[in-house]
């Protein structure tokens, strides 16, 4: 076989690998890239779909109250100013030092409270809409559905980065490879 022939057949193996992972994996690489946009704008959404980070009094973390106390202010604003059905499950504990300000986050519904650390007034009650898009985004959502304990998330991930890879490299070859033809039939 020629050198042209098994270039071109290279070709046609790299036009059916692509073509058939596009359509295989079409919905996932939706779902990635929409919830990817989404992510990229969390912090310039004027807090729709992050909260903004609000100022505390003071950085000197001897000034602040201890973390039980504020915990224990950050569960009642929530039952009190959100709902007393809420679970008072904490997914973290986010620190602004040099906010001086604290976030209670919770499980339940992505709601956060956000604390001033020396002297306990609520800064913001808000949702985390980022981190529901961030369980879209990387699959964890139906991890926390089916209770599989982050193995969907882990498969999920290999595939789609996988697919990636695939896609890069048959993408660059769909392009190089006919320039690569033309220029050798030139010779």
């Amino acid at each position: 076989m020629g050198k042209r022939k098994k270039q071109a057949k290279v070709l046609r193996i790299f036009r059916k690998i692509h073509r058939t992972t596009g359509a295989l994996l079409f919905i996932f690489f939706f779902f990635i890239s929409i919830s990817g946009l989404i992510l990229g704008w969390k912090k310039n959404s004027n807090g729709y779909i992050l909260p903004k980070t609000e100022q505390g009094t003071t950085a000197d973390l001897k000034k602040w109250l201890p973390v039980d106390s504020l915990h224990t202010i950050a569960c009642n604003t929530l039952h009190h100013k959100v709902s007393p059905d809420m679970s008072l499950e904490i997914d973290r504990i986010d620190i602004r030092k040099e906010k001086g300000s604290v976030k209670f986050i919770f499980v339940d519904s992505f709601y956060e409270v956000q604390l001033d650390g020396a002297t306990g007034r609520v800064l913001s009650i808000g949702k985390r809409r980022s981190d529901f898009m961030e369980n879209i985004h990387d699959g964890s959502i139906v991890d926390d559905y089916l209770g599989t304990n982050g193995y969907i998330k882990l498969v999920y991930t290999n595939v789609m980065g996988i697919s990636l890879l695939i896609f890069t490299i048959t993408g660059f070859w769909l392009w190089y490879g006919p320039k690569r033809m033309r220029k050798a039939n030139k010779t």
